[in-house]
């Protein structure tokens, strides 16, 4: 924002979560030169994908610009250009789409061009964010047949745990350096807060981190206790279920009364590497006559997380907006990386997990985590289901029109304890 208004351009900031109605709206309303979205979750990278799905629809050919943390150069090159009818570019940082709008206006330099185009091929080559790989094969569409109901070889005799309960619970967190603890510092630093190596040597990075980073990191998570700007809350619950083909039934508490279903993708036979994976193998299948169990729950941060990073972007002060708000994503994250390690000890399968915290952001531990918006749950409109279960209003959580949670600082996922289970992609 205060990068193009310092350059002459005026910019009509609408806030984050905004439904494309309003953003077409505003659009008519001041002719603009160009849209722009950004997302710092992946599955803002769906809300994306669909926005310009509409206006292809609509025939609104209106230059886009594309940026954020939940975006790659090579996810927006590759799925998204060839999708949009009209112009799109992509903008790793706010310098980047002051040349997007130079060029859109016909402003744009020699010498910019030639950095956007030496910019765009090193990333191209080059990056290796974890949130780079998450989304490489994220799309709200597949280009085989998914529905297809031909079974993987994942078990289907694994021991089944006990639940210490059926429903669902409310927890409030209060101690939050538990939580912080949780914390992926490579995610936070690099990731949110770019704190990236660059052209330091391993000991010259490691001596910046300790001497500006891990201060900064501290003092934020002072502050956030202090003032109460992060509030931990989630609610999670225990279901009994089983499998038929690509569905999850849920039951009632008696274990007999269907509830409701979730019908998740299966990988095409087509697909390169194709295991036939589907969510659904990882339970008791119906016909085994065995009764399953699953796991849910929603975490959030609270409001209050959402209305201090808002004041600090109305108050132009970016950097601490960039920080704090960085804080607030990944300590959601943490919380759910917390609460789904409490889950695994109350179904008694924590003893496989790995003692280095760090091995545990790699998946060091028995069972998966499934967050809907991803290739092996992409239906965001199962959260519907998800609040059917959990009712997170009970912790003031909403859901928002386009299926997202409100406030943003707010996860939900699915849990599953079986041995086999893993993340696959759904092509």
């Amino acid at each position: 924002d205060i990068i193009l208004t310092n350059n002459g351009y005026r910019v009509i900031n609408l806030g984050i979560k905004q439904p494309i109605e309003e953003i077409l709206k505003a659009y008519e309303e001041h002719k603009a030169d160009a849209i722009g979205m950004s997302g710092l979750l992946v599955k803002s990278t769906l809300i994306m994908r669909d926005n310009l799905e509409i206006m292809n629809e609509r025939g609104i050919t209106v230059p886009v610009i594309l940026g954020g943390a939940a975006l790659n150069r090579k996810y927006v090159e590759e799925e998204l250009v060839p999708l949009y009818k009209g112009r799109l570019f992509y903008a790793r940082d706010a310098f980047d789409g002051l040349h997007a709008m130079d060029e859109i206006t016909g402003q744009k330099s020699d010498r910019a061009k030639a950095q956007i185009k030496s910019n765009g091929r090193q990333e191209l080559l080059a990056e290796e964010a974890k949130i780079g790989k998450k989304i490489r094969h994220l799309s709200s569409k597949t280009k085989h047949d998914t529905t297809h109901t031909k079974r993987s070889n994942v078990s289907i005799d694994v021991p089944i745990p006990k639940a210490p309960f059926y429903g669902s619970k409310v927890v409030h967190v209060k101690d939050l350096n538990k939580v912080f603890a949780f914390i992926n510092k490579t995610a936070l630093f690099k990731g949110q807060w770019q704190f990236k190596q660059g052209r330091r040597t391993t000991e010259e990075y490691e001596q910046f981190l300790q001497k500006e980073v891990y201060p900064k990191f501290k003092e934020l998570k002072a502050l956030a206790i202090r003032d109460k700007l992060l509030e931990a809350k989630l609610v999670y619950g225990y279901f009994p279920c089983q499998s038929e083909e690509n569905d999850l039934i849920i039951y009632r508490e008696d274990e007999k009364t269907e509830w409701l279903r979730f019908t998740f993708p299966r990988q095409p036979v087509t697909q390169r590497g194709s295991q036939n994976l589907c969510i659904a193998d990882f339970f008791a299948p119906k016909d085994s006559g065995r009764i399953d169990v699953v796991a849910f729950h929603l975490v959030t941060m609270g409001q209050r997380a959402s209305e201090y990073s808002a004041k600090l972007f109305e108050s132009d002060n970016y950097t601490e907006y960039l920080l704090f708000h960085g804080l607030s994503v990944e300590a959601t994250e943490a919380l759910a990386e917390f609460w789904h390690k409490r889950i695994r000890e109350e179904l008694g399968i924590a003893d496989e997990d790995a003692e280095d915290i760090e091995k545990l952001f790699k998946q060091g531990y028995r069972g998966v985590r499934f967050s809907f918006g991803y290739p092996a749950c992409p239906n965001l409109e199962d959260q519907r289901k998800i609040f059917e279960l959990l009712q997170p209003e009970r912790i003031g959580v909403q859901l928002t029109e386009e299926f997202q949670l409100n406030p943003e600082q707010s996860t939900s996922a699915i849990i599953v304890h079986h041995p086999e289970a893993r993340y696959f992609n759904v092509e």
